[in-house]
């Protein structure tokens, strides 16, 4: 009898170690689809900010598509908002996050719809903004898109020229300011030399003087 107890316990111990590891064991699967990759630098320095997050596994990137592939321990509940941030710290634009959860659980970030604008209420705007690349133009445009009266934003790396469809409401002086705050020079509003050194190395455009 007291045999049969003491084994009843082992196994009630075992199935509790072992629930335990399993669960520390656990991933969380993520998809990050990121503008602007144009190189192996540019993957190399994605992947260089993402390994800042301990425990990070399995990363696996596609400069052709832009997609992004790694496992993050679940018991640390790594969050849409942090690795989208982490994307931004790394000087590239998250597009969207998807998340599967070691339980099951699947989790996608929210995309802005662009407003529904009246035929009399749309202005179409146009400015210098300086920049080099396909990673500037994603920085650009998003920044751009993330004003709320804004409907549409389209870059011209060759001629420096953001062209975008708003309402009337929206000031030209103000679009300037977000796109300077996001590290780009224009005619009338300059970035902070901080913000500006920031940029990844194949984003540092000329200054406009």
């Amino acid at each position: 009898m007291k045999n049969n107890i003491i084994i009843l316990v082992a196994i009630f111990l075992l199935g509790i170690s072992f629930q335990a590891t399993a669960q520390s064991e656990s991933m969380d699967a993520f998809t990050v689809q990121v503008d602007g990759l144009g190189c192996p630098f540019c993957a190399y320095g994605l992947e260089k900010k993402f390994k800042e997050l301990k425990g990070i596994k399995q990363v696996k990137i596609e400069m052709e598509t832009g997609i992004m592939d790694f496992t993050y321990p679940a018991e640390k509940d790594l969050s849409i908002e942090r690795v989208s941030q982490q994307v931004e710290k790394a000087g590239y634009t998250p597009v969207s996050v998807y998340i599967k959860r070691g339980d099951g659980r699947i989790e996608k970030s929210e995309q802005k719809e662009a407003p529904v604008l009246a035929a009399d209420d749309i202005q179409n705007l146009e400015i210098f903004v300086a920049g080099n690349c396909g990673m500037c133009k994603a920085r650009i445009e998003k920044t751009a898109m993330k004003l709320d009266d804004v409907q549409s934003a389209v870059w011209d790396q060759e001629t420096k020229q953001l062209t975008i469809s708003a309402s009337s409401k929206l000031k030209k002086a103000d679009l300037e300011k977000a796109i300077a705050k996001a590290g780009h020079d224009t005619k009338n509003a300059k970035a902070k030399t901080a913000t500006y050194n920031s940029l990844p190395g194949c984003c540092h455009y000329e200054r406009v003087q």
